[in-house]
């Protein structure tokens, strides 16, 4: 009786900001995945690309975004402002949708895919650099959290409305595509007219965040959560494993895409109240839990390509991204100077993104030597590694 009331207080302390960020995140999240969770298809049948021509796209794409991270972040510490950034990113987003629809060559299809990402790396420092903005202190975990969670509803979304649309429309692409453009026109609507920044963000004494004097301002403390979470992300190789071992685990190819439904529905259910926890609990210590979590996804996942225990495995790969995605960003906050979060969640996005380039071809190269296997045995290691830097990190902090 006493813990309803605290959990609504909790939720309704938490600024209106970070609420339209959430549903920002929501809506450009069932937009881009409506189109996403179909696009390798419709490469491969209707434009009739190479699988290679598919890997490229993505590749050039996923880069791209790396890198302008970076400097996004860099510029609104410089700016002194982040909304701008943001809604620049979502609505360059928003207006390559029409692009997949119209497109008849692989030619177009990768510079829509091009504009997308790039769309994505100039928003992501600066939104998450405002939330940290936006949040007070003893609720930033929770913030992050609650953001999390309702990015990944529009994650699990955008799939089932692309494939119920898709069944009704008998396989046309395109009406699906066009249908994308909607939501993500709604959460550029959304981020101008419903995000106030904080005046405190505005500043005339504009430095160069990446001067060596300020990037010495991001001290030990950050620079080790940058390389706990590049080790952490490269025993989190790409979803595209999960979906190869749910195929090889013998469910249909129709119903595949719903074994991802299910991931992100743990995933968002699970983000809010482990953010919330984040704010009460020692982060290092909920970080190792969510590592433990994972070595048992890809213990479980090794073992066994039955369809029952590859649905745990990724019921159990959701629910640890859950209790960490929003906790580093925390972290990220915590360890950041307020003047120069932008540079820093551009350089750990940077990281955590070479990680996971580097994490997935490693895996898709012990797939195809070694077997599924060995992909998530090797996983398993990595966390090992992740857990003995937790373990040297709390040691030093005496934490």
């Amino acid at each position: 009786m006493m813990r309803v009331p605290q959990v609504d207080r909790s939720l309704r302390d938490i600024p209106s900001g970070i609420w339209v960020l959430g549903f920002v995140s929501l809506l450009m999240d069932i937009s881009s995945e409506m189109i996403h969770s179909l696009l390798p298809l419709f490469m491969v049948t209707i434009l009739g690309a190479s699988t290679m021509a598919v890997g490229l796209v993505e590749g050039l794409a996923e880069s791209l975004a790396l890198v302008v991270k970076v400097f996004s972040g860099t510029l609104s510490d410089y700016l002194g402002k982040r909304k701008g950034l943001a809604l620049f990113g979502y609505a360059l987003g928003a207006f390559t949708k029409p692009l997949f629809a119209v497109a008849s060559g692989i030619d177009l299809v990768l510079s829509a895919r091009l504009l997308d990402r790039l769309g994505k790396g100039v928003r992501g420092a600066p939104r998450d650099a405002l939330v940290a903005d936006l949040a007070p202190p003893q609720l930033r975990g929770a913030a992050f959290g609650l953001r999390q969670s309702l990015d990944t509803v529009g994650a699990f979304l955008g799939p089932l409305l692309a494939v119920g649309l898709m069944w009704i429309w008998a396989n046309d692409f395109r009406a699906v595509f066009w249908v994308a453009v909607l939501p993500g026109l709604m959460a550029v609507a959304l981020l101008l007219f419903g995000i106030h920044e904080p005046e405190h963000r505005q500043t005339s004494n504009n430095t160069n965040p990446i001067r060596w004097d300020n990037l010495t301002r991001l001290g030990s403390a950050y620079w080790w959560v940058v390389g706990i979470g590049a080790i952490f992300t490269l025993a989190r190789f790409s979803e595209a494993f999960l979906v190869l071992r749910a195929q090889r685990g013998g469910i249909p190819i129709v119903l595949v895409p719903l074994v991802m439904v299910a991931m992100n529905l743990i995933y968002a259910l699970s983000a809010y109240p482990f953010g919330k926890l984040s704010d009460r609990m020692s982060h290092m210590r909920l970080l190792s839990l969510g590592l433990l979590v994972l070595i048992a996804a890809d213990m479980v996942l090794a073992v066994n390509d039955h369809w029952g225990v590859v649905v745990l495995g990724v019921g159990l790969w959701g629910l640890h991204i859950g209790m960490t995605q929003g906790l580093l960003a925390t972290m990220v906050a915590d360890t950041a100077p307020a003047d120069l979060r932008g540079t820093a969640y551009g350089f750990f996005n940077l990281a955590s993104g070479l990680a996971m380039l580097i994490a997935s071809v490693l895996a898709g190269f012990l797939w195809d030597q070694l077997g599924p296997s060995f992909t998530f045995y090797a996983g398993a290691v990595f966390c090992g590694i992740a857990v003995m830097g937790l373990t040297l990190y709390q040691v030093q902090n005496k934490e």
